[in-house]
């Protein structure tokens, strides 16, 4: 059984907003990255996984529990991070933790000193005067410290710089290693492709196309950069030959080429035909396979 499963979960905001026929299954020590910009129905779909809101057709479950039906029994396995902070006003960043603590019934005081230690956080100060990165650090302490087995991360690295969003990173792999089950909501590459077992994208509030990471890395569909010493070269090469090309720069006499891996040799054998001054394969990431359907329209 799927630890969280999301099947034909709709919500129809108007105007084109929302979230339409969305499914995805998540197992057990698995981390499935959500992938998409703002707007497109990330936050929607893991406030459905909250029990924040009700789905206006299909469903939405948690250990085989339907969201907005056991919330309260769900929760207690699932720690919860919102992309948008937003901490009570007259508190410190302790009084917080310590409330926090009273609603998940946990106080496991050795690994919050970890997470302090490990996010360097001095809670300390009024949570209103607090940077948005120490915010974003306490919500970081607060849904791990009772260290759930479930986590649902919406935009996790928001608001942290560039050395926290590593820290997180790094402490998000040992999470995994853990066996902890993750959904983890982003538009950065970076923390997906390092993280994530698995990749949803979402387009206007659609799932477009769920990948496994490793086929991505190993794609078996290579891209060459090829430089000819002329622009005729360059000219010759894109007219007569049947080989897919993706890119032509005519002043820099560049074309790129898509190619099977198994057809390299073929590919060397045409280029025998012109003079060329440079040939590297271009690596094929999370970035350029993301941008095939939101800049391509595929």
């Amino acid at each position: 059984m799927a630890i969280i499963e999301v099947d034909n979960l709709t919500k129809d905001f108007g105007y084109g907003r929302g979230i339409y026929s969305v499914s995805f299954q998540i197992q057990k020590g698995e981390v499935f990255g959500f992938l998409g910009p703002n707007g497109a129905g990330k936050t929607t779909t893991i406030r459905h996984l909250m029990g924040f809101t009700n789905p206006q057709q299909g469903h939405a479950a948690i250990n085989g529990m339907r969201c907005n039906e056991q919330t309260s029994e769900i929760l207690r396995d699932v720690g919860y991070l919102p992309g948008e902070i937003a901490l009570p006003e007259g508190l410190t960043g302790w009084e917080f933790i310590k409330m926090m603590q009273g609603l998940k019934n946990s106080h496991n005081e050795e690994r919050l000193q970890y997470l302090l230690d490990k996010f360097q956080l001095d809670p300390s100060g009024k949570t209103k005067r607090m940077s948005l990165g120490d915010k974003r650090k306490l919500a970081v302490v607060t849904a791990f410290m009772a260290d759930p087995d479930i986590l649902l991360l919406d935009e996790p690295t928001s608001g942290l710089d560039p050395v926290m969003q590593q820290t997180f990173i790094d402490f998000m792999k040992e999470e995994k290693k853990r066996g902890k089950t993750i959904l983890l909501s982003s538009h950065m590459f970076g923390e997906i492709d390092a993280i994530c077992d698995r990749i949803a994208i979402i387009k206007e509030g659609k799932i477009i196309s769920t990948v496994n990471t490793d086929e991505i890395r190993h794609n078996i569909n290579k891209i060459y950069q090829i430089t000819f010493t002329t622009r005729e070269d360059l000219d010759a090469f894109t007219k007569e030959t049947h080989l897919t090309i993706s890119l032509t720069e005519q002043d820099k006499h560049m074309a790129e080429v898509v190619i099977n891996d198994m057809e390299i040799n073929q590919l060397v054998k045409v280029l025998t035909n012109y003079q060329v001054m440079n040939f590297k394969e271009k690596k094929f990431s999370l970035e350029d396979y993301f941008m095939h359907f939101y800049v391509k329209g595929a």
